[in-house]
């Protein structure tokens, strides 16, 4: 059974599609894997970030963007939040939103 990659919003989702091109390419690409090999790419595509969290690694002529996700049980994949990376280290408060969202997601889940 493959796995199924789902968004935390629809704003979320163009959000992704509206990155530059370089992005929407390489996130299409990946996520195609992820439906087949699960989310787990490897470095230096995927990383796991901690309590079930884990970022998508985007590289492109444009720059690095980061998408964070984390998985469902049924191999569901939900894409929670994306930003462009302009610093060395992942900033506080994208990792912030992403860890709440999980925390929705899940708590969602469970009701």
């Amino acid at each position: 059974m493959n796995w199924r990659i789902s968004f935390h919003s629809a704003e979320l989702q163009e959000e992704i599609l509206g990155l530059p091109a370089g992005f929407v390419a390489r996130f299409l690409r990946y996520a195609e894997r992820m439906e087949v090999y699960g989310p787990d790419l490897g470095m230096p595509h995927t990383r796991a970030m901690g309590d079930g969290l884990f970022e998508l690694r985007l590289k492109a002529a444009e720059g690095i963007a980061r998408v964070f996700y984390c998985t469902l049980v049924g191999r569901r994949v939900v894409m929670l939040h994306q930003f462009i990376k302009k610093s060395e280290k992942t900033p506080l408060n994208d990792l912030k939103i992403a860890r709440n969202r999980m925390k929705e997601v899940k708590d969602e889940k469970l009701s």
